[in-house]
């Protein structure tokens, strides 16, 4: 992380201590707080739009734009309106991975009904594996987690000897999302350079969100991705960065607004999530 040397006045220095003791926070994070709230430019923020349980209930409609999305993050995954194919936005740019498998760059008004974007800032760089499966890729992740109650953002580059995603399509209108989850298509490819942007939300978060990893997959010419089903790799690059403020954007749509959320959604979007 770049240094900053700043001469300040005693009177500031003694607050600054003070505060930081009062906090429990070393002086750096109170300067770097202070500095990101005084310059409108939020840190380890993350932003989603709608709910996962929203997702699971049917409400597909696009509720926020593409641009929009990106004034509050360059590096997320979600899905496009009607549930047409994955999104992964990646060093500021949007991705549509459709159930047709075709990659494209989204526009700045196509619309998400669900996504989740941080403007990534990693605090910590590394090199992970070796990789045989999905459960191996969330142990050598597990290591850069030193809490279970706040969000991460991962980033994880290099050559993989496989990738396992899927894509769904757009469904008939209001059908559950296990309903769509039967007729996604899955694509497997071997040896392939790419991205893997990944988040993982706490358990609490699931009454919201997607708990646990989730992983969407970039090729590095932008023709393949997907969600993450399975993964192989000897090594690759990791980026981390935690993430401890969080802004949840509701729709005011009336498909919204009159859905039935109430019940427990996990087990139906555990569904979704897994290969079939």
């Amino acid at each position: 992380m770049p240094q900053l040397t700043v001469n300040i006045p005693t009177s500031l220095t003694a607050a600054l201590e003070r505060t930081a003791a009062q906090s429990d926070r070393s002086t750096s994070a109170v300067v770097i707080a202070a500095l990101a709230q005084y310059l409108e430019h939020p840190i380890h923020t993350v932003f989603q739009v709608s709910t996962s349980g929203a997702l699971v209930a049917g409400v597909y409609d696009g509720e926020v734009s593409v641009q929009k999305i990106l004034e509050h993050g360059n590096f997320g995954l979600g899905t496009f309106a009607g549930l047409d194919g994955e999104m992964v936005a990646l060093d500021g740019r949007v991705y549509q991975v459709q159930g047709s498998g075709r990659v494209s760059e989204a526009t700045g008004d196509a619309s998400a009904p669900f996504a989740v974007v941080t403007e990534f800032e990693p605090e910590i760089k590394s090199s992970v594996g070796p990789i045989g499966n999905f459960r191996h890729l969330e142990e050598h992740c597990d290591q850069f987690r030193f809490s279970d109650n706040i969000f991460y953002a991962f980033r994880l580059d290099g050559h993989f000897l496989r990738v396992r995603t899927r894509a769904v399509s757009p469904p008939e209108p209001g059908a559950r999302l296990a309903d769509a989850a039967k007729v996604q298509s899955e694509f497997t490819f071997e040896h392939i350079a790419g991205t893997l942007v990944g988040l993982w939300s706490p358990g609490f978060s699931s009454a919201f969100s997607v708990a646990g990893y989730h992983f969407h997959f970039l090729s590095a010419d932008r023709r393949h991705g997907g969600h993450l089903l399975d993964v192989a790799a000897d090594a690759l690059q990791v980026e981390v960065e935690s993430l401890t403020d969080f802004h949840l954007a509701l729709p005011e749509s009336e498909a919204f607004l009159k859905a039935e959320m109430s019940k427990n959604t996990a087990d139906e979007l555990a569904y979704a999530e897994k290969a079939h």
